[in-house]
């Protein structure tokens, strides 16, 4: 059986690997092909020490964006209920719809918290009342806000 060769990674590859991992290929693929595309390099003690001290400050800079949302979500929470005023129609039916972008308008009114439109999880909302929206923050942290339109 031929020998493997330890390579690390410089790019993400399909189904290899993402940047910085340590992976195995054949001696082949590795010298006509990573090698000289410089997708890879060949691991070496050096070589394995970069890669350690990278992922451990990339996990620290994960951890201080978790912390980062927990403290929004925690602002987010305490103002409670977001006003949004849209123009008035027939009894509780306003025109148009309540958008992500007007929640995060509210938002940014209130709290002076900044929320990415896209992260917003709304229901169709096309009546005065109270309805709740999600906004995710970050992929672990969820926060759950309370939105209350009212008419002009």
């Amino acid at each position: 059986m031929a020998k493997r060769l330890q390579v690390v990674l410089n790019q993400n590859l399909g189904k290899l690997g993402e940047s910085g991992d340590l992976v195995e290929v054949a001696p082949g693929y590795a010298r006509n092909y990573l090698l000289p595309q410089g997708i890879a390099a060949i691991a070496t003690p050096g070589l394995l020490k970069q890669v350690q001290l990278r992922k451990a400050k990339q996990q620290e800079r994960l951890i201080a964006q978790k912390e980062e949302a927990e403290g929004i979500k925690t602002a987010l929470e305490a103002v409670g209920r977001f006003v949004i005023r849209k123009q008035g129609g027939e009894g509780e039916a306003i025109f148009g719809t309540v958008t992500s972008q007007d929640v995060a308008d509210a938002i940014q009114a209130s709290a002076g918290r900044e929320v990415d439109r896209r992260t917003i999880t709304l229901p169709d909302i096309s009546k005065t009342g109270l309805y709740s929206a999600q906004i995710k923050l970050h992929p672990e942290v969820v926060s759950t806000v309370e939105i209350e339109v009212v008419s002009l």
